[in-house]
């Protein structure tokens, strides 16, 4: 039987403990000359799980913010979390109160809502734009915000802030302008090409074990040209990062869209062609495919679609390309 959403989550919860807790998310710093072993480190959380692997990058990020704007240390265990959307509707201010600030306010998309133990959260402030440390012990996860089957097990709810006290990390504006924006934004192509690898073995198991018929071998043939693309186009950003961790060549954004949009791409593709390749049949009877279909499919959202592309012309307008 299918994992109803609460067991999704606690299920995910449990391994994303474990996995803080025994270091596995212990990943280098984006830009610190290991680029891409920790972008590969995400992409095999995601081929496991890509609820999973949404909370570990997420925990991995909000280290790399912390380090790179001189936010409070992490305690040792803590699990933390980047709660960072802005889509329409309700979100978090920040206030001053005797000498604290203060967020209230609902934020939406918080993944690991009821299992991090801390959080970056983005608020408005009369300043600008800030990002804060909270303690997720004071907050208010509501528990009825995901009722989506595609990664339930990232427990990604609205969290309700009443008068919460919290941290300044940065100054006003300095999460989205710091190198690491660009940086971490890459990385979570890690996971869509984590993911798309597991929907694609998929396929390459079926062909190793009976005769899948040309149609489907040429689907594996053109599975196999875009996974390697997009693999190669991650390593090669991650060089780039490694050999400009500053940004100072100013063009992390571009490539960040660039990766980003391949990614989607390549994922949304093997998604297609596994599924016109091998049918119905994994989709009803193999509960690990078809829960890594559905996953993948909400996970792609958080690419923009034609939003991006047009960022990413406009980019390339203003900045040229080698090509």
């Amino acid at each position: 039987m299918p994992e109803s959403s609460p067991a999704a989550w606690r299920r995910t919860a449990l391994a994303f403990t474990a996995a803080v807790e025994s270091g596995r998310l212990d990943v280098p710093l984006p830009g610190s000359g290991a680029t891409w072993q920790r972008w590969a480190a995400f992409a095999d959380l995601a081929g496991e799980d890509l609820s999973l692997a949404r909370l570990s990058e997420g925990h991995a990020d909000a280290i790399a913010i912390l380090a790179e704007l001189g936010g409070p240390r992490p305690r040792p265990g803590s699990r933390w979390g980047v709660w960072a959307a802005n889509p329409p509707g309700p979100n978090v201010i920040a206030s001053r109160q005797g000498g604290m600030w203060i967020l209230d306010g609902t934020k939406q998309y918080c993944s690991g809502a009821r299992v991090c133990t801390n959080a970056l959260v983005t608020a408005a402030a009369e300043d600008g734009a800030r990002l804060f440390a909270v303690a997720v012990r004071d907050l208010e996860p509501l528990a009825d915000s995901w009722p989506a089957t595609g990664m339930a097990g990232s427990d990604t709810l609205d969290v309700g802030f009443v008068t919460v006290p919290a941290v300044p990390v940065g100054p006003p504006g300095g999460y989205v302008n710091r190198p690491g924006f660009s940086h971490g934004g890459a990385g979570v192509a890690a996971c869509w090409y984590g993911g798309a690898r597991a929907v694609g073995r998929t396929l390459l198991c079926a062909a190793a074990k009976r005769d899948i018929g040309p149609h489907a071998l040429a689907h594996l043939g053109a599975v196999d040209l875009a996974l390697r693309a997009a693999r190669f186009a991650l390593s090669q950003a991650a060089r780039e990062i490694d050999s400009d961790p500053g940004d100072l060549n100013g063009e992390g954004a571009l490539r960040a869209l660039r990766v980003r949009t391949l990614t989607e791409a390549v994922a949304a593709d093997v998604l297609s062609r596994t599924g016109r390749a091998l049918g119905a049949g994994p989709l009803s009877h193999d509960e690990a495919h078809s829960r890594a279909v559905a996953d993948l499919t909400v996970y792609l959202r958080q690419h923009h679609a034609e939003s991006d592309l047009a960022r990413l012309g406009e980019l390339v307008a203003e900045q040229g390309a080698a090509w």
